[in-house]
């Protein structure tokens, strides 16, 4: 068996760093894909930091793309060559929840992989070169190979770009599934999209794409609102130094926002995001908070005034990776405008203290090379 590089997380506050480990293999229904680029996410950074409860040691990275290196057995529908995308999202397809279309709520996942860093046997592939176990994050893409669950994958058009069509795995998945919460069809609806990093930018890019009009992205910094404007957003809004909720209402003839999508996971931005809707509104959100962090809602508002409010966590791989897929294809979704930063797999470490300090716009990528 040869070694391949990975990116090993020991433990909150401890740093990560290349490690050279044995290449794992694919078992039934898995497929060993050659990673050509992971990308950096908030939800690994939560890992990360101890915010989000997760086995250590482990390799993170959730949503990737690169060429299929080996099939395990049973697996069909793939060949070794092929160029793939991975969603962080790897359904068993079998449990009640997939049963029912639900790919988004699949027990194995949730049990196996979020809590105990497994695949969806309940082991994990990964370990170190003295045979101790190392947790995988979805498929642990911050390396050189991954094993994804074949019901995770979906096939790359050649004319999508291998490197960049990483993020279709997380952030345009992730923001499909929120916006397609509301509606395939936005067509004059005005939607506020609060925090517009790397998902809420792929949020935007779909949003415009659907016919949200007004676009209103609201943010602390102004380089990522700039950002904004060029991915589809008719209006920006600095929330350190304005007052959105005036903003949101002259935009929208003071009616507030049909629909508000909160990205960021923070308290006072789903209380923000909440108090820019008008009567009967709906705000999806999309982004993971630290703990057992909660938001105040203020419930008569809710009540009388008909607003409702949903949480949309990732999509449903089997039927909706495909279809981002698609829509990038024909050029609803640009990976290449989303990718703002590249990264080799030695500087990984330093990807996530930049995204920690907000100093990342859209999404970065690792490549290791």
């Amino acid at each position: 068996m040869g070694r391949m590089r990975a990116v090993v997380w020991e433990g909150t506050d401890r740093p990560m760093r290349v490690e050279e480990v044995p290449d794992p293999s694919p078992g039934p229904g898995e497929v060993l894909i050659r990673v050509a680029a992971t990308g950096v996410c908030h939800t690994d950074l939560h890992v990360i930091k101890g915010e989000v409860a997760f086995p250590a040691p482990g390799v993170l990275g959730h949503e990737t793309s690169g060429t299929v290196a080996r099939l395990g057995e049973g697996v069909t529908g793939f060949a070794v060559g092929d160029r793939v995308v991975g969603a962080f999202i790897m359904p068993c397809g079998e449990c009640r929840q997939c049963r029912d279309g639900r790919d988004d709520m699949c027990v194995p996942f949730f049990e196996q992989n979020r809590l105990r860093g497994n695949l969806l046997d309940g082991t994990s592939r990964l370990a170190r070169t003295d045979g101790s176990r190392l947790s995988m994050y979805s498929m642990a893409a911050l390396a050189e190979y991954a094993v994804v669950p074949a019901t995770g994958l979906a096939h790359l058009p050649d004319g999508l770009p291998l490197e960049e069509s990483a993020v279709l795995g997380c952030a345009a998945f992730t923001a499909y599934g929120a916006v397609t919460r509301v509606g395939t069809d936005l067509r004059g609806r005005s939607v506020a999209v609060v925090a517009v990093g790397g998902v809420g930018s792929s949020v935007l890019q779909l949003a415009a794409h659907l016919g949200a009009d007004p676009l209103i992205a609201v943010d602390v910094d102004d380089a990522k609102l700039a950002r904004a404007r060029a991915l589809g957003a008719t209006v920006t809004v600095n929330s350190r130094s304005e007052d959105v909720r005036a903003a949101v209402e002259e935009a929208t003839g003071g009616a507030g926002a049909q629909v508000v999508i909160e990205v960021l996971g923070r308290p006072e931005t789903v209380e923000l995001g909440f108090s820019l809707l008008r009567d009967g509104g709906r705000m999806v959100v999309v982004g993971i908070a630290p703990g057992a962090a909660t938001a105040a809602i203020p419930i008569t508002a809710l009540v009388r005034r008909g607003m409702s409010v949903a949480g949309s966590y990732g999509a449903r791989t089997r039927r909706d990776l495909p279809e981002v897929v698609r829509l990038a294809a024909e050029g609803a979704y640009d990976v290449r405008r989303a990718v703002s930063r590249r990264f080799s797999l030695e500087e990984a470490p330093l990807a996530y203290e930049l995204l920690d300090a907000g100093r990342i716009e859209g999404r970065a990528i690792v490549t290791p090379g």
